[in-house]
């Protein structure tokens, strides 16, 4: 099993995003609006566990199925959305460093957490920070249960989003998601992704 590791800021993230961008925008820029780096890697200072995240952006769905395709030529393989509507993943290759790469469209719910979250803490320090201390004391709590990490940061994270304008019914179908107990974890939880 796994262990919840939750690390201190690596300066190194951003360029190991920049790599994995640079390797899948030629794939799909003519596509794709953005390629997108989310999670807790993208915010400079947080504690985050040390995988990146990247969500490639496309304007609908019907965009999606071209993306998949491409991204196989490029020796992704795509997982589904694993419980996540609005949300495609895909595992890397073998030989680039280790993230986890997401696949929306711009008015997904899963985009809107996933961008107005990093944004929230990027522009709110002290709440990145308080989020930083919750993640690193949920990580000595259940450092072999990524169920109940990801639970025990829900809360928090819907405060966040709640300030940021979604609406009750976005709230309550994310609180569905990441409370769901049938789901393969890490990657399916409608969280900000590596703010698991």
């Amino acid at each position: 099993m796994n262990r919840v590791q939750v690390v201190a800021y690596d300066p190194e993230w951003p360029g190991i995003f920049e790599r994995v961008r640079s390797y899948v925008w030629p794939a799909v820029g003519d596509i794709a609006l953005e390629v997108e780096h989310v999670g807790s890697t993208a915010i400079q200072g947080l504690r985050a566990k040390p995988v990146i995240d990247a969500c490639i952006v496309v304007t609908s769905t019907d965009d999606l199925q071209v993306c998949i395709e491409r991204l196989a030529n490029i020796g992704y393989i795509h997982r589904g959305n694993l419980g996540v509507p609005g949300r495609e993943a895909f595992r890397r290759p073998d030989h680039l460093p280790r993230h986890h790469l997401y696949l929306s469209p711009r008015n997904s719910l899963s985009l809107k957490n996933h961008l107005g979250f990093r944004d929230y803490l990027r522009s709110h320090p002290e709440a990145a920070r308080e989020y930083g201390e919750l993640k690193a004391a949920l990580a000595r709590s259940f450092p072999h249960d990524v169920d109940s990490y990801i639970i025990g940061k829900t809360e928090f994270i819907l405060r966040i989003l709640g300030e940021i304008g979604l609406s009750e019914d976005e709230l309550a179908e994310i609180r569905r998601i990441n409370q769901l107990d049938n789901v393969a974890r890490p990657t399916t939880a409608l969280q900000p992704p590596e703010l698991r």
